[in-house]
């Protein structure tokens, strides 16, 4: 792994992130690429200020620091307090579980929840989680707003993944994704069905910046597809795009990250300028 210090120490950080369990010095070294030295003085250091810990077998792991860095910056924000009161109001409506996620760069990450349901099954993720793309309700509708370009760039960059991860109506060609975004424009929001998991459902519009017109965030509802049918998610729909309103004209460009360079929605074309069928191994570097 060539770069920087700093882009060593954090490609060690997002490593550890994704391996909770934590690994060995050179188990590190090998997926970075690194000689062990350097990893072993750049763990050394991450330890020291609070960030990497080790534990009796000798493996690395992420403290809570960064977490807490996380929950620092969304409180002095004031995101979660704004659009909480919006996200329990509509789960109490629909029975099913709301999230909010932010635009942040080129990531779309969820900082609130609030979950309707009370008894059978229930969807209950992790906050803080980066929302894939591809094959989220929530991503799809983010992606439904851009111009083409930009679209597929923030796809490929992520990439698809495994597709054993992931639902069996998933997006496996751009084609297939394209046809997706074409609808959630049409629509106004985005409707997936056993896409991110099996037996999932979900369901998501843009939050809209109202000075601007830049998209700030999205808003979700997603539950168990037995349950939460496309027919369901439909007549919702309304409810849905109501309060993204809401939370839009509570939004401030001082409170919610927004891309000064990205166009307002309405600009650049409706559809995926990407020719041709291709596969996802092929899509994914």
């Amino acid at each position: 792994m060539s770069g920087s210090l700093l882009e060593r120490a954090l490609g060690i950080l997002e490593l550890l992130a994704a391996e909770a369990p934590g690994m060995r010095l050179n188990d590190v070294a090998e997926r970075l690429d690194l000689p062990k030295s350097a990893a072993h003085r750049l763990l050394a250091e991450l330890t020291r200020h609070g960030y990497v810990r080790q534990n009796a077998s000798g493996s690395y792991l992420l403290t809570t620091k960064i977490l807490s860095l996380g929950h620092a910056w969304l409180g002095s924000s004031g995101v979660v307090d704004m659009v909480q009161p919006i996200l329990d109001r509509l789960a109490t409506q629909t029975g099913e579980l709301v999230r909010y996620a932010v635009v942040d760069g080129d990531r779309l990450t969820w900082v609130a929840k609030a979950q309707g349901a009370r008894f059978g099954l229930r969807l209950d993720p992790d906050q803080g989680m980066e929302a894939m793309l591809f094959c989220t309700a929530t991503g799809h509708a983010w992606l439904s707003t851009l111009p083409d370009e930009e679209a597929v760039r923030l796809v490929l960059n992520q990439g698809f993944g495994h597709f054993d991860e992931f639902g069996p109506n998933a997006p496996r060609t751009l084609d297939a994704l394209r046809n997706s975004l074409v609808t959630a424009r049409v629509r106004g929001y985005a409707v997936l069905t056993e896409s991110n998991a099996v037996g999932t459902a979900a369901m998501a519009t843009p939050v809209v910046h109202p000075a601007s017109g830049h998209v700030v965030g999205v808003l979700g509802i997603s539950g168990p597809s037995a349950r939460w049918t496309e027919q369901r998610m439909h007549e919702v729909a309304p409810a849905l795009k109501e309060a993204a309103g809401e939370i839009g004209m509570t939004a401030s460009d001082a409170l919610v990250p927004v891309l000064a360079d990205r166009p307002p929605i309405g600009r650049g074309s409706v559809r995926l300028a990407v020719g041709g069928r291709k596969t996802a191994s092929g899509d994914r570097r």
